[in-house]
């Protein structure tokens, strides 16, 4: 068997830290928290981007933020078993927007029972 030498390995076993990040954070009971958000699978993950404009252009102007470490992220992120973090992702799901929506009810005359018409609708889409 030959020996592989593991100075070219292209995927090193070892994370180097990305540098100082910002780190999207929603308002908390104590301060705010960091965000987590999941990963195309369905993983959670820690998200952290080098610049603010990368995390403006993913995820709003308005996102509020604060500068963390690599490895205190990750740290952070440890007691809620997220052990992922991805930094700079390019795509984000659009934000969930509340609708509002007028409900009626309409009477079925073969049953006699009533139908709530637009509730169905939006769970058939």
């Amino acid at each position: 068997m030959a020996k592989t030498d593991r100075g070219d390995d292209p995927e090193p076993c070892e994370r180097t830290p990305a540098g100082p990040l910002f780190v999207p954070v929603r308002p908390g009971p104590a301060g705010c928290a960091a965000r987590m958000f999941r990963t195309p699978l369905g993983d959670r993950t820690a998200v952290g981007f080098t610049t603010r404009d990368r995390l403006a252009a993913t995820l709003g102007p308005d996102q509020a933020w604060i500068s963390l470490a690599e490895p205190a992220l990750r740290a952070l992120a440890a007691p809620l078993g997220v052990t992922t973090v991805t930094v700079d992702p390019q795509l984000s799901a659009p934000a969930v927007t509340r609708t509002t929506r007028s409900w009626r009810v309409r009477d079925v005359s073969v049953t006699g029972a009533a139908v709530v018409a637009d509730a169905l609708a939006l769970w058939i889409g």
